[in-house]
């Protein structure tokens, strides 16, 4: 299945893209993420964590960027996993390309094609849930790098006047990865459901 995302970085096109390129740095902005070993980089192996209602999920395996235009600002990550009870695993490919703003931002399109496989494929047959589920994710990632890159901010414009010889002070950490929420996002796909069949019911059509 094949979906499409987008979200706004508020940093220029060169910054927006060191972000966004540095692992280590993003990956504890997406909730449930765990990023386990930098293999080079590259290449990385982590794991991914999602409750829905009473089922658990957790994805480990590895990603890693198969073209990568840092003129361009362009790349494309392939990344696989398994549950780790043996349920299935999910294979996906992400195209992702920065697009500079005219307010001095970034915007960021992300295109998915995700395949999933085993048991967990009973999960993807609706691919209107999908969709919001990986919605949801990219909101909730977006409103944490934005987190970060205020706290970032803060910290630049709060340093004191410093003489040539001082070493420049290290950037806030990262925020920590905060759990997917089951209830809240299942919550909300079950109601994004119910209104794509409310539409569909009453010949309701969105005009976008």
């Amino acid at each position: 299945m094949e979906f499409e995302n987008s979200f706004n970085v508020g940093v220029p096109v060169d910054q927006a893209w060191a972000i966004l390129t540095d692992v280590e740095r993003i990956a504890p902005c997406m909730p449930g993420a765990e990023l386990t070993e930098v293999i080079d980089e590259n290449s990385f192996k982590g794991k991914v964590s999602v409750r829905l209602g009473p089922v658990a999920l957790t994805f480990a395996g590895d990603a890693r960027f198969e073209d990568r235009d840092d003129e361009g600002h362009s790349a494309r990550v392939k990344a696989q996993g398994r549950d780790s009870k043996g349920r299935g695993g999910a294979n996906a490919n992400v195209d992702f390309r920065l697009i500079p703003a005219d307010d001095g931002t970034t915007t960021v399109e992300i295109r998915t094609d995700l395949q999933l496989s085993g048991s967990v494929a009973q999960y993807g047959r609706g691919v209107g849930m999908i969709k919001d589920v990986a919605t949801q994710l990219i909101d909730r990632f977006a409103d944490a790098l934005h987190e970060q890159i205020v706290a970032e901010r803060g910290a630049e414009d709060t340093e004191a006047p410093s003489g040539a010889d001082d070493a420049p002070s290290a950037p806030p950490p990262a925020p920590a990865a905060k759990p997917i929420s089951g209830f809240s996002l299942g919550a909300s796909v079950m109601w994004n459901a119910i209104v794509r069949w409310l539409k569909g019911l009453f010949g309701v059509r969105s005009d976008g």
